[in-house]
């Protein structure tokens, strides 16, 4: 977890200033200890001390729309899993006032109590479907204050005994709206598009709070469904087969518990999944954020490419970020016990040349006896590493069909036509983690080499065996060698190394394909972590 991620515990009310400046700039949540503790409503719907009998007085009469969950205790968002019910305030109130009573007897309830819950005045068949529903029901976002809508606020007569929290005074608030459940509850994880203070008046809520950065391990429904804000993952029995990133997603959470009179600021896009204890009574505030409300909308399509792309180079990071080095590749792969000494590049070497020679595959001017003595060790040992690796995987016939297509055609080897590693496999790629592992100085020598000595197994190595990832590490690594090469150092490392190929450009398109190819994996995995859309595939949760 990131320190900068902390979520800060506050004692005393912030002031507006404060706030803004140190609390909702940062994104981070904060708990704000007794932040509406002054409230009327902490005695006047308290639960335990008649404020049933008051919320009922208040606004028994209204009418409020419940949600009716098919998997109680667990009330999922999504619409498939939930229904939207009218029933009259005094309803619930009268759920809970026997919820209260079971609570006060032991759970032991009296035959007259169970033969009137359901049939009193204030329930009608034709607002509940079921007469035993109390468990299932949950008031959840009941308006108390809706400034785009004011006739959706159900609940407006409850406003008198609450107060915008001084430090919300000047913002331009969306909705305040009422959290009420009789039985214990839970909701699933998902975010909000708003930034939210959420403030218990009575009862005691567990929130546990993920970054949005944290999204590719919540496996976010699909961004054109209808509860795209949610996870899919299930809560009861999560399957890590199908969501196996989700196994990780405890490290990344924090978890806070909050008691009447505490709030929780809430930043929009952060992830939570709410626990509430019997007869929990919250109301929270929404507002739009400065950053999104100072966003224009001529300038969406821009942000969103930028946005992409800057998932796309953090991904690209993350997959190039742990190689294994060159050293324990050689011996997982099992390669020759020599295959770091001089004796065996040599004989290597030898191997090498015989298998290329006749046809267009034999080495031009081999030289064996000198090569050694103008290559430091490091760079020997480097050489003879990617040349073992033609030799090994690149066979006479096929490298006759691979150099010939690749050089009358750049665009021929797409990744559809070559059985490259997958995104996530750098350490699998020994063409790439060798390169990946040389210091640039290092690489530019061995390629050096192989244009001036060895350029028909050179082109073997960038036109048959490199990988959309392999291409992606050549290239960083050429940027690598610019930043400490002069230009003129440039320019010559680039004349030698193109002119060894027969066709410099189909080298460069081979290049740069694969690069492309590589960024277009990148994307897919973008897409499908943090989007919910899976290119490849179904996506969970559809």
């Amino acid at each position: 977890m990131d320190d900068n991620l902390h979520i800060q515990r506050f004692h005393l009310p912030p002031s507006p200033s404060h706030f803004e400046s140190l609390i909702e700039s940062r994104n981070v949540p904060a708990i704000l200890v007794g932040c509406v503790k002054d409230w009327r409503a902490l005695s006047e719907w308290n639960p335990y001390v008649g404020g049933l009998d008051n919320l009922q007085e208040c606004a028994g009469s209204c009418i409020v729309e419940a949600m009716l969950t098919r998997t109680a205790p667990v009330f999922y968002g999504d619409l498939r899993s939930h229904d939207r019910v009218p029933i009259p305030f005094s309803t619930f109130i009268q759920i809970c006032k026997q919820r209260l009573l079971e609570k006060s007897q032991g759970n032991v309830v009296s035959s007259e109590l169970n033969s009137n819950r359901m049939t009193g005045p204030d329930l009608k068949k034709d607002c509940l479907p079921f007469e035993d529903d109390s468990k299932r029901l949950y008031l959840a976002q009941v308006p108390i204050l809706d400034v785009i809508n004011e006739e959706r606020a159900q609940l407006e007569p409850l406003r008198k005994d609450i107060q915008t929290p001084a430090f919300l005074e000047k913002k331009k608030l969306a909705s305040i709206n009422l959290w009420m459940n009789s039985a214990l509850s839970r909701s699933s994880t998902h975010y909000d598009p708003h930034h939210n203070v959420l403030c218990i008046v009575s009862g005691r809520k567990q929130v546990i709070l993920w970054p949005p950065s944290a999204t590719p391990s919540l496996y976010p429904m699909h961004i054109y469904g209808e509860a795209s804000n949610h996870s899919s993952v299930s809560l009861e029995k999560p399957d890590y087969s199908l969501y196996p990133r989700a196994k990780y997603s405890r490290k990344s959470s924090q978890t806070v518990v909050l008691r009447a009179g505490d709030a929780l600021f809430i930043p929009e896009g952060w992830f939570h999944q709410v626990d509430s204890d019997e007869l929990t009574i919250a109301v929270n505030f929404w507002w739009q954020s400065h950053m999104m409300s100072s966003v224009s909308d001529h300038m969406d399509a821009y942000y969103l490419r930028r946005i992409l792309r800057r998932l796309m180079d953090r991904e690209m990071n993350e997959v190039l970020r742990v190689p294994c080095s060159l050293a324990e590749m050689d011996e997982t792969k099992s390669h020759e016990p020599d295959v770091l000494g001089i004796k065996g590049m040599d004989q290597g070497v030898q191997c090498l040349s015989q298998a290329f020679e006749g046809g267009d595959l034999k080495e031009k001017e081999l030289r064996e006896e000198t090569f050694s003595h103008e290559l430091e060790l490091c760079s020997a040992r480097a050489l003879h590493g990617l040349m073992t690796l033609v030799h090994d995987h690149v066979s006479v016939s096929d490298q006759t069909g691979a150099l010939q297509s690749s050089s009358t055609n750049g665009s021929a080897d797409g990744e559809e036509s070559m059985n490259f590693t997958s995104l996530n496999s750098l350490e699998n790629d020994q063409v790439a983690i060798s390169i990946w592992n040389l210091e640039p100085c290092v690489l530019q020598k061995v390629l050096l080499t192989m244009a001036n000595n060895f350029p028909r197994t050179l082109e073997a190595l960038i036109l048959h065996l490199l990988s959309p990832i392999g291409a992606e590490v050549l290239t960083r690594k050429f940027d690598q060698m610019d930043q400490r090469n002069t230009a003129e150092d440039q320019k010559r490392f680039y004349e030698v190394f193109y002119s060894s190929f027969d066709d410099q450009f189909a080298v460069m398109d081979a290049i740069l394909n694969r690069k492309e190819s590589f960024a277009r994996q990148v994307f897919k995995s973008v897409l499908d972590k943090y989007v919910g859309v899976n290119l490849n595939g179904p996506n969970p949760g559809t």
